[in-house]
């Protein structure tokens, strides 16, 4: 029985159990040739990556690991793709396998509260950093990679270099979860407008501030509201509506209000990591 449970571990960063004799450098090779790049590591440096994984894994022939987590592409890649090379490479099994997202959430309740090990390890949303650090039954990664698994932890792992590992830190300060990835929101809009000397003095006589990528709530709408209502058109092409998604789906009304509206600051400033709660948190 396994009390504890590895969460969102981002694919090769930590040896999580097993391996077999079939690790193969040549293999590797063939993997950084055809698969793994582009990269911001030389050839060289990637086989010498490979080479520590290679080594490092040859204490845990014979075992293999389970991995959990919901169907969206990058889990796709990782368990065709990703799971296979790390095999190769190392000799390690990973078997990954995808469910629904409700099914995952499932099977990490079950897990944490029976004691029985589902899965060695669960690719899950980052909104269960409250409840990984206050129940204690995953591993607190900081410790655990830094004691008892740091002889298996990637020496080249970069923590500083993940996106959103402020999301995974516990109140306690240590990180419980590793970012896997990350959905992007992005804002679009017309920089040459935004350069225009004639704009940006007209903006800032009327609202006070220099017009530029909004930082809150209010200046997404004073801006909407100049170029809508004072602008009306540039170089003669007139001016219409504005938009944050062009496809419609079911997740349009959550997407605006978890991502677009906390983003501009209109949320709670929630517990633990204080940023903005709104109807995820």
């Amino acid at each position: 029985m396994r009390k504890y449970l590895l969460s969102a571990v981002a694919a090769g960063a930590v040896l999580a159990g097993a391996g077999s004799a079939l690790a193969d450098e040549a293999a590797a090779q063939k993997w950084i040739d055809q698969e793994f790049q582009p990269s911001v590591l030389s050839k060289d440096d990637q086989l010498a990556e490979m080479q520590w994984f290679i080594k490092a894994a040859e204490p845990f022939s014979g075992m293999e690991v389970n991995v959990l987590s919901e169907g969206i592409p990058t889990h796709s890649y990782e368990s065709e793709v990703l799971a296979k090379a790390f095999e190769e490479i190392t000799g390690i099994k990973v078997n990954h396998q995808i469910l629904g997202e409700g099914e995952v959430v499932q099977a990490v309740q079950t897990q944490m509260q029976t004691g029985r090990n589902l899965y060695d390890a669960y690719v899950n949303d980052s909104d269960l950093i409250g409840t990984h650090s206050r129940l204690q039954l995953a591993y607190n990664l900081t410790d655990w990679m830094g004691g008892a698994a740091k002889d298996v932890t990637n020496p080249g792992l970069d923590l500083d270099d993940f996106m959103g590992t402020q999301f995974t830190t516990g109140p306690d300060g240590d990180l419980y979860q590793l970012p896997d990835q990350q959905f992007a929101n992005l804002y679009w809009f017309r920089k040459d407008w935004f350069d225009r000397e004639d704009l940006k003095t007209a903006f800032k006589d009327k609202y006070g501030y220099d017009l530029g990528v909004p930082v809150n709530w209010s200046a997404y709408e004073d801006i909407a509201e100049f170029f809508t209502n004072d602008v009306k058109e540039v170089d003669g092409v007139p001016i219409f509506g504005h938009m944050d998604y062009g496809k419609r789906a079911p997740d349009l009304g959550w997407r605006m209000t978890d991502a677009w509206l906390s983003m501009a600051g209109a949320g709670d400033k929630g517990e633990p990591n204080g940023i903005p709660v709104d109807e995820w948190g």
